[in-house]
């Protein structure tokens, strides 16, 4: 059963409270602006409507690592045309031994494929090194090449953990987040966090608080969003599901978008044979060969913001699949063939 996350801290419970409150209307708000909009187009006869949302499949260009360095960008984004791909989000913007490339001559190359670049994953910190190519030591730099790709969101795949695992040491990582945000407002985008399981993890300190609940409480819901990785909150469910004096602390990942669906623009739409016999309770897999259920949680989300599939943004991915242009077909056609049970599911 799902149930609301009880943090421990009265003030953290305030703020999730309010913010809940903020993303609710804002999800309200949005869904009216956008009533007006042209319904997707109906499935086959009898199949119901498509589940996923019409023009804002994506991938994560790390899962084609492997090609992007030996092929080149062209011809990564050539096959991903041909398996129905509307997006891409990036993970560096240099192709290693497939020669160099301008930021623009990239950005081009995805406009005469027809891709939308949507994103971008850039480090959190380095702190021993003050020309890392990060949002802490070159916020500025991150930003200028963000903004000469054309891109609408621009986010972090690095944990808030630069101060610690305390209560403190993440309202001061909220506290950073928040100033890339509001500089990457200034620019016209929005910038992200995306999770893996620890995120998820209780603090050090307070251990009834939920780290990804600090996040969320200590951040402005205005100038920082979230890149939910479904795969690694699944993860989280099963490993941090008790506090760590085996207390239940259950959750469902989804309630987090349904509570706040503004913040939550993009995901990571990844897979998994659930085994509890692994650290994680999964092992990757393709997406459809795995035991999350996608057509649920996709529905939902778009149920649940009605026209949300206007701004939400779904991204395959797979750290390290055997092969990553059969990933890629095989993923898209998976979640293309996702039909509700009936319209209006």
């Amino acid at each position: 059963m799902s149930r609301k996350p009880t943090p421990a801290d009265p003030e953290l419970a305030h703020r999730l409270s309010r913010r809940g409150m903020l993303g609710v209307a804002a999800g309200a708000t949005a869904a009216a602006l956008l009533g007006t909009a042209a319904p997707a187009a109906a499935g086959e006869k009898g199949r119901g409507r498509p589940v996923l949302p019409p023009g804002r499949l994506g991938i994560q260009l790390y899962s084609l690592r492997d090609k992007v360095s030996t092929l080149g960008f062209a011809a990564v984004f050539a096959e991903l045309k041909k398996y129905g791909y509307d997006e891409i989000e990036f993970a560096g913007y240099s192709q290693g031994s497939a020669g160099a490339i301008s930021l623009a001559q990239l950005k081009a190359l995805a406009r005469d494929h027809g891709l939308h670049p949507i994103g971008s994953h850039v480090g959190y910190y380095d702190d021993n090194n003050p020309n890392a190519y990060t949002f802490a030591q070159n916020l500025t730099k991150v930003l200028d090449d963000a903004e000469a790709l054309g891109l609408k969101h621009i986010g972090t795949a690095s944990g808030p953990f630069r101060y610690g695992s305390t209560v403190d040491a993440w309202k001061r990582a909220a506290d950073d987040f928040n100033t890339y945000g509001e500089a990457a407002r200034k620019r016209g985008m929005k910038f992200y966090q995306h999770n893996h399981a620890e995120e998820f993890s209780f603090a050090t300190d307070k251990p009834g608080v939920r780290l990804y609940d600090v996040l969320l409480a200590e951040t402005d819901p205005d100038h920082v969003f979230l890149e939910m990785d479904i795969y690694w909150a699944h993860c989280a469910q099963f490993r941090f599901g008790k506090r760590p004096d085996g207390t239940p602390a259950p959750f469902e990942p989804v309630d987090y978008v349904l509570r706040q669906p503004h913040r939550y623009p993009l995901f990571h739409v990844k897979d998994g044979v659930r085994d509890e016999t692994t650290r994680d309770g999964y092992r990757m897999s393709d997406v459809g060969d795995g035991d999350i259920d996608y057509k649920k949680f996709l529905s939902k989300v778009t149920a649940r913001t009605h026209h949300g599939r206007r701004y939400h943004h779904w991204q395959t991915e797979h750290d390290n699949p055997v092969e990553s242009y059969a990933f890629a077909r095989k993923s898209s056609e998976h979640l293309h063939s996702l039909r509700s049970g009936r319209c209006g599911d």
